[in-house]
């Protein structure tokens, strides 16, 4: 997944348009794109809106609220048109253990909602290991303007300020063995060379993918996360190159040694490009 497009819940008329756009998944918000006045409204309309659909579990996501209103999310919401459940304001294990309870006995077939946990504070990026191994857990995401305001963090232009946290999170998701994490929305959605680089350097760090707030960022986060043809082919050549050596001693095209860690990365280039 490279692409995860936010689509406000009280913007039904956005919904269908999303979904024939190049996200790889859709993002309908219930959390901070609606205000409370249209909670209800939004709910009732995201929940309208899966019933009519047949295919595609796999590119439909919904982030839910905290508290008593994301309990009436969860409740309309819990559908089989859903892959996903993006929890908002994720701080500990035992929120993420919770929602699974509750979706075990919401959903239609058993187990078929992940969860993907947004960090937004301090105590969720100190809590992200234990996040990350909790029932259904399979994404982290980083909430960075909460984090930021929390933290009295201002960063710069290369946003190296935040280095140690999206850091974490990446440690913390791999040593849950779930997916790589959803690197964090840019509002800048007018700057795209600024969006560019600063997914490219998202990639650098191991993120793979990225969650955007308008489509314009899309085709970047596409290209970004797909390995080039280049890059697969010779990810492919040092693999059969590797297997046909019968544990001799092989070296790539620039002269250097090349080992199972050396394979690993090629066979994640084969993974990424799916």
């Amino acid at each position: 997944m490279r692409s995860a497009l936010y689509v406000p819940g009280n913007r039904p008329e956005l919904f269908e348009k999303a979904l024939t756009g190049p996200a790889d998944v859709i993002l309908l918000d219930l959390e901070d794109a609606v205000p409370l006045c249209d909670k209800d409204f939004a709910r009732a309309e995201v929940a309208a809106w899966l019933r009519t659909l047949m295919d595609v579990r796999r590119r439909i996501w919904v982030r839910v609220n905290t508290g008593d209103i994301g309990a009436a999310d969860l409740r309309a919401v819990a559908q089989p048109a859903v892959a996903a459940i993006c929890l908002a304001k994720t701080e500990s294990a035992q929120q993420v253990r919770d929602v699974d309870v509750a979706l075990g006995a919401l959903e239609v077939r058993p187990g078929s909602i992940a969860i993907c946990a947004l960090l937004e504070t301090a105590a969720a990026i100190l809590a992200a290991p234990e996040i990350a191994a909790a029932p259904r857990v399979s994404r982290l995401q980083i909430g960075e303007a909460d984090l930021r305001a929390q933290l009295g963090i201002t960063p710069g232009a290369d946003d190296r300020e935040l280095l140690a946290l999206r850091t974490q999170v990446v440690l913390a998701s791999a040593a849950a063995d779930i997916a790589p994490p959803l690197a964090p929305v840019s509002t800048d959605f007018g700057n795209l060379d600024a969006f560019r680089e600063s997914t490219r350097a998202l990639w650098r760090l191991g993120f793979r993918g990225r969650a955007c707030i308008h489509p314009a960022q899309l085709p970047i986060a596409n290209e970004i996360f797909t390995p080039s043809p280049d890059a697969v082919q010779r990810a492919h050549a040092l693999i059969l190159r590797f297997e046909n050596a019968s544990g001799g001693v092989v070296l790539d095209d620039a002269g250097r040694m090349v080992d199972q860690a050396v394979i690993r990365q090629a066979r994640r280039v084969l993974d990424d490009a799916g």
